[in-house]
């Protein structure tokens, strides 16, 4: 199939933007695609489609936010449409897209639904955190694309549900964040029950010596796309650090929300309970949000995210789980509450912003003991990040408890992220009422036990005084006085 293999093409001579009816999709494909209100391919998209109608493997580096969804999909569904089933069956899918994480897999199902509604082709997608009876129902009832993640998929295959021994398409998407969730035997389990004739796409934003050793053992001679340097923040983000204690940050967030009319921002924490009492905190300012984790039923997660994408609620907060795969469309903001440990992750966590050419803003409240997270950031992405004031805000008096910080993990280490809970996990509220008590001798007030969520412990750490925390802190103003006029930074 003779396809281009660039993002432009000589009109009269001039170069032009390519578009999509230049790839050579068929014309049910090309007929969802302008309904959905596209005509210009993203670089990623003119670079891997033509790639992968050609049949072979393929490796492919890109940042999220770049449109790669529809470089796989739209060309494997041009394919799977064009040619009839080698080995028809119901069990039996003829394309697997793997994924780390529900919401991603839940997004790319939704994109081959809208860009393969008129053509004969039958998907579904399957994760854990729900019934597996009604997935093993709909795979009874046949599939030509199946959207999974690894664990549940394992699941079927284990209670032959599923039958991978006709997948003539293999994708592995998220590839580096399926191995940083510690996923690899699962994937060796999977590609053990697969044919060994099939195309491969492998889909990664970073290329660490893992994901090397996983692409040279399962792509055989596969082209190579990329669009972005690795493991670079979008150059469309605008990236500001605020320089805030740790007990001021929930203040100052909320303070934020509201002088700047945020309509719709997402929120990182560290910690699952961070963004439990993060969410509650803000609601108590006024300020309607949600909290979405690994610990949250899938139900409550799917509404939290649809209720935060539809407008319904202006604030989601989430860990990491987030931070790869949500599709929000023109997200404008984005707030680290606290940096991650990883400096990789930060990248990830502000791609949610700025994506498929659109501008964004991303915030980072960072205390002094986070410095060395921020300087580790600082050096992936090769540029300093303005450290600006929050003209008008005033700490409160009172000071909230701080949330535990986990040790830094091993020099060249990156932690498994596979969502289990440290082995000091189920220890982590035991020593509190000391702390309390010794912070209550201190002049500061108890926090109250009505305030805490039930069957949750609180963070164990003692409460720092402010005499104790300034003399920690840099010797320099963090906020410049209240101003006379309003303004200030809208972190635009």
């Amino acid at each position: 199939m003779n396809t281009p293999n660039t993002t432009l093409s000589q009109v009269n001579g001039q170069d032009t933007p390519l578009q999509f009816d230049q790839l050579g999709l068929a014309a049910p494909i090309l007929r969802a695609i302008q309904e959905a209100g596209y005509t210009t391919p993203t670089p990623i998209q003119a670079k891997a489609i033509p790639q992968v109608l050609n049949g072979g493997d393929l490796l492919a580096g890109a940042q999220t936010g770049t449109g790669k969804t529809a470089g796989f999909t739209l060309p494997i569904l041009h394919i799977l449409s064009q040619t009839p089933a080698s080995n028809p069956a119901k069990s039996k899918p003829r394309c697997l897209m793997l994924t780390p994480t529900r919401e991603l897999a839940a997004q790319i199902e939704e994109s081959v639904q809208t860009y393969g509604k008129y053509l004969h082709l039958k998907s579904m997608v399957v994760f854990g955190g729900v019934s597996i009876n009604p997935q093993i129902n709909r795979l009874s009832r046949g599939i030509d694309i199946l959207v999974a993640t690894p664990g549940r998929l394992l699941d079927l295959a284990n209670q032959k549900a599923v039958d991978l021994s006709g997948v003539e398409i293999l994708v592995l998407d998220e590839a580096d964040r399926m191995l940083d969730m510690g996923f690899i035997h699962d994937i060796k389990k999977i590609l053990a029950m697969l044919p060994k004739k099939r195309q491969n796409l492998l889909f990664s934003a970073t290329f660490s010596d893992e994901i090397k050793r996983l692409a040279d053992n399962l792509l055989n001679s596969p082209a190579f796309v990329e669009v972005a340097r690795r493991n670079t923040a979008s150059e469309m983000v605008t990236q500001t650090v605020h320089l805030v204690k740790q007990a001021h940050k929930s203040a100052l967030v909320s303070y934020l929300i509201k002088q700047n009319n945020w309509e719709q921002v997402l929120i990182f924490t560290r910690t699952k309970h961070g963004a439990n009492r993060l969410a509650e905190k803000l609601v108590k300012d006024g300020i309607p949000a949600a909290a979405i984790h690994g610990n949250k039923s899938q139900g409550a997660r799917t509404k939290a995210l649809a209720d935060f994408k539809n407008g319904n609620i202006p604030v989601l907060v989430a860990t990491d789980i987030a931070a790869r795969g949500l599709d929000i469309d023109q997200l404008p903001q984005v707030v680290n509450f606290e940096l991650p440990n990883v400096p990789e992750d930060y990248v990830h966590r502000i791609g949610r912003t700025g994506r498929a050419g659109s501008t964004g803003a991303a915030i980072s409240l960072v205390d002094f003991e986070e410095s060395k997270y921020l300087k580790d950031i600082e050096k992936l992405i090769k540029r300093e990040i303005p450290k600006v004031t929050v003209e008008g805000f005033e700490p409160p008096a009172k000071l909230e408890p701080e949330a535990p910080r986990p040790p830094r993990p091993a020099q060249g280490r990156r932690p498994q992220g596979n969502g289990q809970k440290p082995a000091n996990a189920r220890n982590a509220g035991q020593g509190q009422q000391k702390n309390t008590n010794q912070a209550h001798k201190q002049g500061q007030a108890k926090p109250k036990s009505q305030n805490q969520p039930q069957g949750q412990a609180m963070p164990h750490g003692r409460l720092i005084s402010e005499a104790a925390k300034h003399q920690a802190m840099p010797q320099t103003p963090l906020f410049a006085p209240k101003p006379v006029h309003r303004g200030g930074n809208r972190g635009r």
